[in-house]
């Protein structure tokens, strides 16, 4: 795959970024990938609910706001009532008080972890894909940089032949060669 912004052309397909200029490659290969459409997230047909995961923690949620408005009025009418009402108001207090700021979290961690959620969005490529006449970028006159001059391929030259190299020889050859090289008395 090639970059479609420098060019330079990308070691694997798996690549994120470009190794030269750092585009990012995952929408090009998402592209790729569909046949060039871009994603078009459908809703499925049909009536759109709300899955009982999200209307579970919306419960919970509304009864720690509903506690957060009640218990205080509740408090504020036991200290203005009259006599045996003012116990009344405080034992109402109270027993809102458990069920909304303790049965509201309850609720909510139920939701969460016992409670289907909403199915996953799936990738639907449109009937006709017609691209918008603003959307159309101005056609570029090179898709590639000009190729770069450093190394032409006239001045290449082949690699050595490694194996040609000659090994040094052993200890004893080179003994032998000083004795040669004296001259022996007999």
């Amino acid at each position: 795959m090639f970059c479609p912004r420098c060019g330079q052309q990308q070691a694997t397909d798996s690549m994120r970024f470009c190794s030269r200029c750092g585009f990012a490659m995952e929408g090009t290969m998402h592209v790729l990938a569909h046949g060039g459409m871009l994603p078009a997230y459908q809703a499925p047909p049909g009536e759109k609910t709300i899955s009982p995961r999200r209307r579970g923690v919306k419960q919970g949620v509304l009864l720690v706001l509903l506690g957060m408005l009640v218990v205080p009025i509740l408090g504020i009418m036991s200290n203005f009532a009259p006599g045996r009402l003012e116990n009344v108001f405080a034992f109402f207090a109270a027993v809102s008080a458990i069920i909304c700021f303790v049965g509201g979290p309850l609720r909510m961690l139920f939701a969460a972890i016992f409670e289907e959620g909403a199915p996953p969005k799936q990738f639907t490529p449109p009937l006709n894909y017609t691209i918008p006449a603003q959307a159309i970028p101005p056609a570029r006159v090179s898709a590639l940089p000009p190729a770069p001059a450093v190394n032409p391929a006239s001045q290449w030259r082949q690699r050595p032949q490694t194996a040609e190299l000659t090994h040094p020889g052993s200890v004893t050859d080179s003994t032998t060669q000083l004795l040669d090289r004296e001259p022996r008395k007999e």
